[in-house]
Formats: C-alpha cells, structure tokens, sequence
C-alpha cells in the first residue's frame, strides 16, 4: 500500500513540472515575438541554422531573415530582430527590409505572408504586407538600380554618424564626417 502511495505522488510531481514547465515555455515563445508555429529557417544560427540566403532571380533579390515561422494553417511568416529600442513605429527601411523577405518567402515557398514581424528590444510590431507596400518596395528597387547606373549620387540625409560609419566615405564628396 505504501508503494502505492508513493507512486501517486511521484505521478502528481511529475505532472505539475510538467506544466509548471509548459507554462514557461509558452512565456518564453511570447517574449520571444516568433508566431506560434514551427521555426523553419533561422539565420541566427542557434536554431535551425540555414546559411542560404532566399532568392529572386526575378527581382535580382537576395535576403535571410533572422526567422521563418510556418503556422498550423501552413502560413509563412518572416521575423526580423532588431538590436535596438523600438521606435514609435517601426522605421521605413525596416518595413521595406521586411517587405523584401515577404516578397522572397512568396517566391521561394508559393506563399503569400499576410504579414511579418519586427521584433525590437522592447516591442514587437506586427506590419501588415499589402500590396501598397510591395509597390512601395518594387518602387524602392527600381529606383536602387537606377541609382546604381549613375556616375554621381547626391548624400540623402544630414547624420553625421552615419556618415563616419559609410564604406563609401573616403570616396564622398558629400561627406559630413
């Protein structure tokens, strides 16, 4: 009878770790801003390594987001984690670097995401991919390439760090730092 006993209160501490550890778990996977789902490309190396970028002969495009998740109804979503502190919204060339991974999980997988996450230090942003953003986006590439035959290209902004950080410093003409 003893043994018994014993048995059932071994049983009844398994099960509460058990969910004392399922309920960490989902803790974690809602700190982390991924969608619920299996992580099926990852270049942040520590899950799911994948060092092949996504291409789009198409578009001549090539991109690795830090996260693909697939969801239970088969969508793809891409997540970008970002170092820094969330700003109001998130910023456009972070939205348009987003749209760029949605477009190339579209071509790659024949899935159209319906949205992709930003993940900052302190907020996570859901941004919608309509099709105003892939014209924003397809508009951005073209100009990109047209900017990329030119001989000579105006500086686009007045940050002097930026500036000091620029490959291309030595070189400009325009420069501030």
């Amino acid at each position: 009878m003893a043994w018994g006993g014993l048995t059932f209160s071994l049983v009844l501490i398994f099960l509460a770790m058990a969910a004392l550890l399922l309920f960490r778990a989902r803790s974690l996977q809602q700190q982390s801003g991924l969608p619920s789902g299996n992580v099926i490309y990852s270049d942040s190396g520590t899950w799911h390594p994948n060092n092949e970028p996504l291409l789009s002969m198409e578009q001549r495009l090539a991109g690795k987001p830090d996260y693909l998740v697939e969801k239970q109804n088969g969508e793809i979503i891409p997540v970008e984690i970002k170092s820094g502190q969330a700003p109001h919204s998130p910023w456009p060339g972070h939205r348009l670097q987003l749209a760029a991974y949605c477009w190339l999980v579209e071509e790659t997988y024949g899935i159209r995401p319906s949205y992709g996450i930003l993940q900052y230090e302190d907020q996570v942003f859901d941004v919608e991919y309509t099709t105003g953003l892939e014209e924003v986006l397809l508009d951005v590439m073209h100009e990109m390439r047209q900017d990329y035959q030119a001989t000579d290209l105006d500086r686009t902004h007045e940050d002097a760090f930026r500036c000091a950080s620029c490959g291309m410093r030595s070189k400009c003409r325009q420069r501030l730092a």
